[in-house]
């Protein structure tokens, strides 16, 4: 028992210097890299897991469990191989371990497996077939659909470049003053995270504009102004992935494995009326952040708002599939907000429909065609995984086992509940230092963290603290390799590891500070907690 802990506590540690390390010496990479080594190591301590003596009180299928988590979690953090090839690889482990993995009274939590219609004994294999089904389990969810559409939606934006006019208006609208630019670079972030799912797609409609207000004044992409403006998009991005339920997949994820195993579902507009307001005091604090640490040796672009303009004047007159998906857009976010008080329509459904409207001919914004070249198939495999490991590990008990194991030996169980959130907060904090998708730390992390409620006996308040601790997952503001959307500003090489991390740790502390404060106020009045 104490080696499996081990073993994860020095994977962690060691994983977690390796990538600071690697941050610092700007090896950081957009392009995933394959590394051998780390695909080794990988695997030399899933089979030193499997070979471990087996706990008493743990099932050898949880502790299979435990050993994919592992697998997964080198391989997340170290980017050995792509994301997508790291998921079948997870698949291929769940189908061979587990099927090959006595059931052990895990018939209830399993959904009481069966082999040719009958159901399996305790000493009887789990079988490939039922693992099959276990590995896929993440595909035949909700989740899965809200995020493939929303994919589906940002590649919309992309193709009639209506996120860039979005954009280009708003900027348009600052002036010419450095600290209106950086109001209006903020405000884009805000307004785009509304109507483009993807962080990334936000970034990358932002930064290309900010560079070209750069470039076209003379002012050098080492200049403390072009890192002022583009750490600022970048973080204004992070901060509002936890503001709004579809702005980021990792959401979408906690919800999953929400609705799944503690049967709520949080709507839209819930989920706003929860975090909205600290991503809207966090974009105070960080534009008056950004301004302090970073302040531009310019107070104003002359003609810059003539710039801007001049790019709208190029894109021209609004067509009329930007038009339609205008009206598209508006629609589905008045059915989200409306969700559960006007009608009974899930966020997933919503979107679906509104992909339906968006490829039929000659009413929608974009062919099949155009669509599907530019969709990141991959990500959605990630994801459909991510939800599969996070059930193993659920259904397995193996979370529920980790959590025991972990934080039910601190004690935390003694403390008032806003203590237990501060302390697993900053937890959660550091141990994101190693991970470049919060994607795969949700998955890694919620259903231990659904397991720990069990755990400390939370109750009413499980809910609560799941979700205050997804808002968590989405911090990443530290380093760039933190999150998808910095690595690609830290690719402009506008600023260094240190500005980001210079700007990044008061972010991350008044961050961390309004989730505690929000959980003893806010949400305490609202019953979250």
């Amino acid at each position: 028992m104490k080696q499996l802990n081990n073993i994860c506590i020095l994977i962690v540690n060691t994983l977690t210097r390796e990538e600071i390390f690697v941050a610092k010496n700007a090896a950081i990479k957009t392009t995933p890299r394959f590394k051998p080594f780390w695909l080794i190591t990988s695997i030399v301590v899933l089979a030193i897991v499997m070979f471990l003596p087996t706990p008493r009180n743990l099932p050898f299928m949880a502790k299979s469990a435990l050993a994919i988590l592992i697998f997964a979690v080198i391989l997340w953090v170290t980017e050995a191989v792509a994301y997508p090839v790291s998921a079948t690889m997870i698949v291929a482990l769940i189908i061979l371990l587990f099927g090959f993995s006595p059931v052990q009274n895990l018939s209830e939590s399993l959904g009481n497996p069966q082999s040719n219609g009958v159901l399996l004994k305790d000493d009887a294999l789990f079988g490939t077939g039922n693992a099959l089904k276990l590995a896929f389990s993440g595909f035949a969810t909700s989740a899965l659909a809200l995020v493939a559409a929303a994919l589906f939606l940002a590649t919309a934006m992309q193709i009639t470049q209506l996120h860039k006019r979005l954009a280009l208006i708003i900027l348009s609208i600052a002036g010419n003053k450095t600290n209106r630019i950086v109001l209006g670079t903020i405000l884009v972030a805000i307004f785009l995270a509304f109507f483009v799912p993807s962080a990334t797609a936000r970034a990358g409609a932002v930064i290309p504009i900010l560079l070209g207000m750069i470039a076209a004044f003379g002012v050098s992409k080492q200049s403390k102004l072009a890192g002022l403006l583009v750490i600022t998009a970048v973080q204004a991005v992070s901060i509002w992935n936890i503001g709004i339920k579809t702005a980021a997949a990792q959401n979408i994820v906690a919800i999953s494995f929400i609705n799944d195993q503690l049967g709520t579902d949080i709507s839209w507009g819930q989920w706003f009326l929860y975090a909205g307001p600290w991503s809207i005091l966090m974009s105070i604090a960080l534009y008056f952040i950004m301004l302090k640490i970073m302040p531009p040796e310019e107070k104003e672009l002359p003609g810059g708002k003539i710039l801007i303009q001049q790019q709208l004047k190029e894109m021209g007159p609004i067509t009329g599939k930007e038009w339609r998906l205008i009206t598209i857009s508006i629609m589905l976010l008045i059915f989200w907000s409306t969700e559960k008080v006007f009608h009974p329509i899930d966020s997933s459904s919503i979107i679906l429909l509104a992909l339906a409207i968006m490829l039929t001919p000659k009413i929608g914004v974009m062919t099949w065609k155009e669509a599907e070249s530019r969709i990141p198939w991959g990500t959605i495999i990630v994801f459909g995984v991510g939800i599969s490991l996070g059930n193993a590990l659920l259904k397995t008990t193996a979370a529920q086992w980790l959590s025991d194991q972990t934080f039910g030996m601190m004690g935390l169980n003694q403390y008032p509940i806003v203590v237990i959130i501060a302390l697993i907060a900053l937890f959660n904090i550091l141990i994101h230092l190693g991970f470049a998708s919060a994607t795969s730390l949700a998955s890694a992390l919620i259903p231990v963290f659904i397991s720990l409620t069990t755990t400390l006996d939370l109750g009413n308040q499980s809910i609560g603290f799941v979700l205050i601790q997804q808002f968590v997952i989405s911090f990443g503001f530290l380093l760039p390799v933190s999150s998808p959307q910095a690595m690609l500003a830290y690719g402009t090489e506008t600023f260094t590891v240190k500005d980001f991390l210079k700007t990044g740790i008061p972010i991350s502390i008044i961050g961390y500070l309004l989730i505690i404060l929000l959980s003893v106020t806010y949400w305490h009045w609202l019953g979250l907690i």
